[in-house]
């Protein structure tokens, strides 16, 4: 503290001024044990080991000699030996267990408390006495812990029960997925339909044929095709099993004009009429002769309209078609039984299966026989075009599909047809189109039957209105029929 640490420099050391002669110090000063005199260097002390005296010989206690007692060991520092001065000079030796008087606050030295004694444990019998050897351990990240679930709320009586968390619902990606659900669907159905047609040679040139018309021509064609009908299907439509060559029962040419309702106008099967290379026939035999390509020849010279697509669908086709769509609702104002054809219909309005609608379009056991036949098609093509097109079908997947599938493997179209005009058709007849026939003149024997004639100067202008987009004249329409 006052920079008088013997310690760090003896030399340096401050001394209180000799006092006059006879004058004792106030205290002895008691010399550092590193010096031996003022102002000589700091050497160590030597202490001259004691030198050993022969020990008497004792005796055993029981051998002494009587009254003499053994000596007794003098206590270190009290023998002559060990009042040797040092090679410095003499020293004063205060008591061993004194401590010398501290020249500063330096030379304190610190108290250290003990520690305290810990008891000493016993190793149980078999137990290691040692640590086990320690093997290094990778470190690795903690994971942080699960979050608290916040205490549950203890439910008394009329309490209410606790409100669960909400969850986020994601709107936009439900709405998304609809979208794109609704874009991708009707992008599936296309490629499949114009994969899966089934296309056939039905219309080609020749020599003087009729040129293009304005507006678009459909020739829709219902044959007796019994292909790919079992035996068990052939029953329940009631075909009559294989006839021979395939031949037609229904034969409807189709106007779409360029702005307006379509037109829809029945060819009677047995009209007479000229097919090429046969002479003068009924109309459904030329169909018989050369199929489709020989019939739409015919049909063009007969009435001079240009025909641009062909459509062709056989009895099974026809059934799985209305079946797909869940039955066709059908108003009849007059019974029909007819068992050639399958059925047994009561007058009113009812809801007819695959098998009923078949036998519905092909009976003539009416009144006017072939007449209302073809009658009875035309309102039951209009049903039918007006039902597959609807928005309740046309959402729902479970009659949308197997729409789809039936009507793509059972129809045949001319190599030119695509799917969109398939599709253009049957939207244009979802609408009230105008049903009619061709003027009829009158029925005849011939040699191929009886047949039915046309009324050559009304037929003439009904044609022609029709090939020249026109409205047909209202005294040439036969919607009765």
């Amino acid at each position: 503290m006052n920079g008088d640490d013997p310690r760090h420099d003896a030399r340096m050391r401050r001394e209180s001024p000799p006092r006059g002669a006879g004058e004792s110090p106030a205290y002895p000063r008691q010399p550092h044990p590193g010096e031996a005199r003022w102002g000589s260097p700091a050497q160590p002390p030597r202490r001259q080991p004691p030198r050993r005296q022969p020990a008497a010989r004792q005796q055993p206690p029981g051998q002494q000699p009587p009254g003499q007692q053994p000596p007794r060991r003098q206590p270190r520092g009290s023998r002559p030996e060990d009042r040797r001065d040092p090679p410095g000079g003499p020293t004063r030796r205060g008591p061993r267990n004194e401590p010398e008087p501290a020249l500063a606050w330096s030379q304190v030295p610190p108290t250290k408390q003990p520690p305290p004694r810990q008891p000493r444990r016993t190793p149980d019998a078999g137990a290691p006495t040692h640590a086990p050897t320690q093997r290094p351990v990778r470190h690795r990240e903690a994971s942080p812990p699960p979050p608290a679930s916040p205490p549950r709320a203890k439910r008394g009586r009329g309490a209410p029960p606790p409100r669960r968390p909400k969850r986020k619902r994601h709107w936009g990606r439900w709405l998304l997925a609809l979208l794109v659900l609704l874009v991708s669907l009707p992008i599936a159905a296309v490629f499949y339909v114009e994969n899966n047609l089934i296309r056939i040679d039905a219309i080609a040139d020749y020599d003087d044929r009729v040129g293009d018309t304005p507006g678009t021509n459909w020739l829709l064609v219902g044959s007796d095709s019994r292909a790919g009908l079992t035996p068990e299907r052939e029953q329940e439509l009631a075909t009559g099993g294989e006839v021979g060559s395939e031949r037609t029962d229904t034969i409807i040419l189709v106007h779409i004009p360029r702005s307006g309702p379509p037109t829809l106008v029945s060819l009677p099967r047995d009209s007479y009429v000229s097919v090429p290379g046969y002479g003068r026939d009924k109309l459904n035999a030329a169909f018989a002769f050369g199929g489709p390509r020989l019939l739409t020849q015919t049909v063009e010279i007969a009435t001079g309209v240009h025909i641009d697509h062909y459509a062709q669908i056989g009895f099974g086709g026809f059934a799985d078609v209305v079946d797909a769509v869940g039955g066709i609702d059908m108003c009849l104002p007059n019974p029909i039984d007819d068992p050639l054809a399958g059925i047994d219909l009561s007058a009113g309005c009812q809801r007819l299966n695959g098998a009923q609608a078949l036998g519905f379009v092909r009976s003539r056991a009416t009144a006017l026989a072939d007449l209302d036949r073809m009658n009875n098609q035309r309102m039951f093509m209009a049903a039918l075009l007006k039902k597959a097109t609807a928005t309740s079908t046309l959402v729902n997947p479970f009659r949308a599909w197997p729409l789809l599938r039936d009507t793509t493997k059972s129809l045949k179209v001319d190599q030119g047809a695509h799917v969109w005009d398939v599709a253009r058709l049957g939207w244009a007849l979802r609408d009230d189109p105008a049903a009619t026939t061709v003027p009829i003149g009158g029925f005849t024997d011939t040699a191929s039957g009886n047949v039915l004639l046309w009324d050559t100067a009304k037929a003439s202008q009904f044609f022609e209105a029709l090939a020249a987009d026109e409205p047909i004249p209202d005294e040439l329409l036969t919607p009765g029929i």
